[in-house]
């Protein structure tokens, strides 16, 4: 196993485990199976445990696990902090407190603002005195690090890591998504800033696996690699990446990781590799319904829209399927306090005059809007502002 440094000089494992793809047996979860494949990779070098409030089950059966194999002193554990569920201070710490309890721990490791995806919402929290929460906290030693978990653009996620001390962030991150969400700028900002960054979603929930085309498989066959260890290998060959996550639910899975990450190396990926990467891109891209490469270009929108995302949710439901694209696009555009949804469009135009790839923009949001703002987004839309859900 690799390891790579936080701010405090820990040595954290280059692959984390993210516990919210345990197997289930219906509704519950598979408590046998997990154990054997979370201590396997425990006793193989996996130190990081990622895990949230919101993950049905997920946190006793950790919590469960980790007690019957007294091995909590040997990993980091993260769990996340539900605050679109809270209204206060008191409120945080009540869920903070069954957290504990579910955790059987009396201390996380790293603690997350879950879903945290503008600014906006980060001063509601600060207004009901989350910060004084943390520092609390913090001073009791019950939380050791605080971070965010993201989906948003990157100026967002800028503006976010700009506005408190933060020790650590999760980013979806990976070879699809390397201009969109907070991206490639997002992994190099944070970096600037000193800040650990822990990827989710490497393989975009198993679709850079299971969702390639024939033709992308056959070009990444003929490397030698699987599916899996081409998209690890790439983000891995970048030292800004400190730990991935990956949704481990078998014992095959947990051990080609730990092969892949027992002799990954930043720096090591080769132009022939590199050149792979784009091609595959290119295969996947075939079935995109919009050219958007995600610079930026169009951005401010004048009325909020955040132009780059719809079209990404766009082609990812015509990449990976539906579902996929549907729940992306709810996440980025309508869970946040200030929406950003293609249907906010007026025409302006503005954004035209400024793209180098020559889309016709309005056009393509109004077909995003067809596609993707259907009566059950606009439905969770409207809650989330009216509940104020975020």
């Amino acid at each position: 196993m690799q390891y790579r440094t936080d701010r405090d000089n820990n040595q954290i494992s280059i692959l984390g485990y993210g516990c919210m793809r345990f197997t289930k047996n219906g509704s519950e979860i598979d408590l046998d199976k997990a154990e054997r494949e979370l201590m396997y990779a425990i006793r193989h070098g996996v130190n990081y445990l990622d895990t949230a409030y919101v993950y049905p089950g997920n946190e006793e059966a950790v919590g469960k696990i980790l007690a019957k194999n007294h091995c909590r002193e040997d990993i980091y554990l993260a769990t996340k902090l539900p605050h679109y569920l809270i209204r206060s201070s008191a409120g945080a710490e009540k869920k903070f407190q069954e957290e504990l309890r579910r955790l059987q721990t009396d201390y996380i490791d790293f603690y997350l603002m879950h879903m945290l995806n503008d600014v906006r919402t980060w001063e509601k929290l600060v207004g009901f005195g989350i910060t004084e929460w943390i520092r609390e906290k913090k001073e009791q030693g019950q939380i050791h690090r605080i971070g965010f978990s993201y989906h948003g653009n990157a100026g967002n996620f800028r503006a976010l890591l700009d506005a408190y001390d933060w020790d650590f962030c999760q980013i979806q991150y990976n070879y699809l998504d390397e201009h969109t969400q907070a991206g490639r700028e997002g992994l190099m900002y944070a970096a600037e800033k000193g800040i650990p960054v822990i990827i989710m979603e490497p393989l975009r929930g198993g679709r850079l696996v299971n969702n390639l085309s024939a033709e992308a498989r056959d070009l990444i066959s003929r490397s030698g690699y699987t599916p899996a260890e081409l998209a690890f290998r790439w983000l891995w060959d970048q030292p800004q990446v400190t730990c991935v996550l990956s949704g481990m639910n078998s014992m095959e899975m947990v051990e080609e990781n730990l092969r892949i990450a027992d002799s990954a190396r930043a720096g090591a990926f080769a132009q022939e590799q590199k050149e792979l990467i784009e091609q595959v891109r290119q295969e996947i891209g075939r079935k995109m319904k919009v050219g958007c490469t995600g610079c930026g270009y169009c951005m401010p929108c004048p009325n909020k829209v955040d132009i780059p995302m719809a079209f990404h949710c766009y082609n990812v439901k015509y990449t990976e399927g539906r579902k996929s694209g549907m729940w992306e696009y709810l996440q980025s555009t309508a869970m946040r306090r200030e929406t950003s949804s293609a249907s906010q469009c007026i025409r302006c135009g503005k954004c035209e005059k400024h793209c180098p790839q020559g889309i016709p923009i309005r056009e393509k949001l109004e077909e995003a809007v067809r596609e993707l703002e259907t009566p059950k987004y606009r439905l969770i839309k409207w809650a989330v502002k009216t509940f104020r859900i975020y």
